[in-house]
């Protein structure tokens, strides 16, 4: 009889310790790794080759959007593709539940403006058989997945639960016994298995709300007290346990000591997002380092989310809706197409967009190329940037841009590049031990990004291609830090004991495909997508989910409550 299920042999184990990697087997039995070291394939019921391999700790993608995707994709691509083996939802104090049968048409629009979920998709994916979060937890166990799961409590249902929509977005202060609700709420959540909280906190009229709802006004985690997340962190502080994220910005930049109070009170690891490295502003993300550091001498658990992928945007203005940190934007660009188009063709507008530029998304508009149009007018553009356009056309370059879109009824497809494109901001972004690479937005913006290919890209561009750091950095990086402020404490490395949770890729060959446009949603709805080249294999909780790039359809994954 074998003694393990399966046997992973002669691969190059880079375990995630950032001990120096070793050529070594690998068994598997009954879902964990029950031993490293040179075994005897016969000793085994199944043997996966793994020469001239990497064999590694599966990928942990901490900020991922995956609260409607994963009920109809149990792989939650692209992460599945691309080696992620865990992903944590709920993130920005956005999500399904709590919600009440009444809000839930609510919820669905809120999600499609501020994380350009399709409409259409949820509303025929979602089975919306619960109400509470507990049920939600346990929906979301019985599911079929390829992948592990583990979900923050999401403050913005929370607060419209026990305030009601109006009162939260008015960011009234809760009375004490609102207060003692919700923090009931999230002991009840964590109890079944919720990580933590999440909330996203975007200073209205700081021209850093970027993620706005479905009518352009912020979200209501935006205008939520301090006070309130205060209570929220001290249930974990009472429970010694999870985590908090929180995508927390100001008009400077750099004002970040509420998520530093958060950390004092909770005892608990944060995740701020983002670190972004401007490639014409690098005084912001050095000055934020510099403050994560501060923190961690202080003995304080802040950890950054980099934003360390060059995936760009590809977007039309019939959706588009990340320019929303500047007011006259986001008025222009919500609503109906038609009313989308009348604003934004509107001659009395233009001097107020021309005015007041987006900046956060995306590169200079000038830098925007035209990737695709639909009539005669504007065909003549296709592969050009709009900063040429206008220097032949003697037009301001947001005048272009929008004649463009408005000539093509708001269908003309455009592209650019992020902020963050320089080798320079990479590398300060992937040294820096506090800051964890990756922000995939896995399951949001799901037209527009393919950032869910980080942990390939992050492989190629700063070990492979540019030698930033050494493949036992970059699966610390990837795998054993994101881990450990997950509160996994079961997987993560490749350790005796731990889940089976394991990539096998060819380091030569580990690639991406090209961006490709797939219509794979709930009611024929479209994405873009980029596959991953070079992983012979994906195994979670010790099943083969990936072979040789292809999905084997076996749903192994699981529910990671907190407790587990």
């Amino acid at each position: 009889m074998a003694r393990y299920d399966t046997v992973i042999t002669g691969g190059m184990v880079v375990d995630g310790t950032r001990m120096p990697r070793r050529r070594c087997d690998v068994a598997i039995t009954n879902g964990r790794i029950a031993k490293l070291g040179h075994i005897k394939p016969a000793d085994a019921t199944r043997v996966l080759d793994a020469d001239g391999m990497i064999v590694a700790p599966g990928f942990v993608d901490l900020h991922t959007h995956y609260d409607a995707q994963v009920f109809w994709d149990p792989y939650c691509t692209l992460s599945g593709w691309h080696g992620v083996t865990s992903v944590v939802i709920g993130n920005c104090g956005f999500g399904f539940a709590p919600v009440r049968p009444d809000d839930r048409e609510r919820a669905m629009r809120s999600m499609t403006r501020v994380e350009a979920i399709p409409y259409n998709a949820m509303k025929a994916g979602l089975p919306w058989d619960w109400i509470t979060f507990p049920e939600f937890l346990d929906c979301l166990d019985r599911l079929p997945k390829s992948i592990n799961v583990r979900p923050f409590m999401p403050v913005g249902p929370l607060l419209v639960w026990v305030l009601g929509a109006e009162r939260a977005k008015a960011g009234v202060m809760p009375s004490e016994a609102e207060h003692t609700e919700m923090r009931r709420l999230l002991h009840e959540a964590m109890d079944h298995g919720a990580g933590g909280w999440s909330a996203q906190r975007l200073e209205p009229g700081s021209g850093v709300e970027v993620q706005r709802d479905f009518d352009g006004t912020p979200m209501v985690s935006d205008v939520m007290r301090d006070e309130t997340c205060i209570h929220l962190a001290e249930v974990l502080a009472e429970r010694n346990e999870g985590f908090i994220q929180m995508t927390l910005a100001k008009s400077d930049g750099t004002t970040l000591d509420h998520l530093a109070t958060l950390a004092e009170v909770s005892g608990r690891p944060i995740l701020w997002n983002v670190v972004l490295a401007f490639d014409n502003a690098p005084h912001v993300h050095l000055g934020q380092l510099a403050w994560l550091r501060g923190c961690h001498e202080r003995g304080l658990p802040v950890y950054g989310q980099g934003v360390t992928t060059d995936a760009g945007f590809t977007f039309s203005f019939d959706e588009w809706n990340l320019f929303d940190e500047m007011q006259c934007w986001a008025e222009a660009t919500t609503g109906t197409v038609a009313e989308r188009l009348q604003k934004l063709s509107d001659p009395a507008r233009r001097p107020d967009l021309r005015a007041n530029r987006p900046w956060i998304a995306l590169s200079a508009i000038e830098n925007i190329v035209v990737a695709e149009t639909f009539c005669d007018e504007t065909k003549q553009y296709v592969n050009e940037t709009i900063g040429d356009i206008a220097e032949q056309l003697g037009k301001d370059p947001v005048d272009v841009l929008l004649d463009i879109a408005c000539a093509d009824g708001l269908k003309a497809t455009f592209f650019s590049l992020p902020a963050n494109t320089t080798l320079a901001g990479f590398r300060d972004l992937m040294l820096d031990p506090y800051v964890i690479p990756g922000v995939s937005d896995g399951g949001a913006h799901t037209r527009f990004l393919t950032a869910g290919r980080y942990p390939t890209e992050t492989i190629i561009r700063a070990t492979r291609d540019n030698n930033v750091l050494s493949l036992e950095d970059v699966h610390w990086k990837l795998s054993t830090l994101p881990a450990y402020c997950a509160g996994f404490t079961d997987r993560g490395t490749l350790e005796e004991g731990k889940a089976a949770d394991i990539v096998v890729y060819d380091f030569d060959r580990l690639a991406m495909t090209p961006v490709e446009k797939v219509h794979d949603f709930p009611a024929n709805e479209w994405r873009r997508i980029q596959r991953a080249i070079g992983y012979r294999y994906v195994l979670v909780n010790g099943e083969v989910t990936i072979e040789n790039d292809k999905q084997t359809g076996v749903a192994a994954g699981r529910l990671l409550r907190s407790s587990c």
